[in-house]
């Protein structure tokens, strides 16, 4: 198997809200959007994020309704700088996220960072950490 991921898929109990959130707040153009349903959106080269209804996702997987949910997990946003962190936090809390940690120094490996909570329980990560980029490639450098 080669290591790569295509899609990353995420249980939404509200698929209005995260739609509020991500498309009209956040300013985000779906990939294509199902009412309903799921709602994707591309967020790198061949890389999808897909935000489903949580029931029809349990029925997905052949479970048990109220069985899917977000936990022990992040999403990380990257930016160019402490203030770009700030301007994001700030974007994603007029879009209706929570702010878990405010934009301060992290306690790991030199980033500056916050945590926001989209409206189903989605923790994102916006960072700057000046260790890590992207180079010509695509190839993420950690270091």
């Amino acid at each position: 198997m080669r290591q790569q991921v295509h899609f990353v898929t995420l249980a939404t109990t509200d698929l209005d809200a995260a739609r509020a959130f991500y498309r009209d707040g956040l300013g985000w153009v779906p990939l294509m959007d199902v009412p309903g349903e799921i709602i994707f959106f591309q967020v790198a080269p061949g890389q999808v994020l897909g935000l489903f209804d949580a029931e029809k996702f349990d029925r997905d997987l052949g479970r048990p309704s109220g069985t899917s949910g977000v936990s022990g997990l992040t999403l990380a946003h990257n930016v160019e700088g402490p203030e770009d962190v700030e301007r994001t936090v700030a974007a994603m809390t007029r879009a209706g996220g929570k702010v878990l940690k405010v934009p301060q120094q992290g306690e790991f490996g030199g980033v500056f960072h916050a945590h926001v909570e989209d409206p189903n329980g989605v923790v994102w990560e916006i960072a700057h950490n000046p260790g890590w980029h992207v180079d010509d490639t695509g190839r993420v450098v950690l270091g």
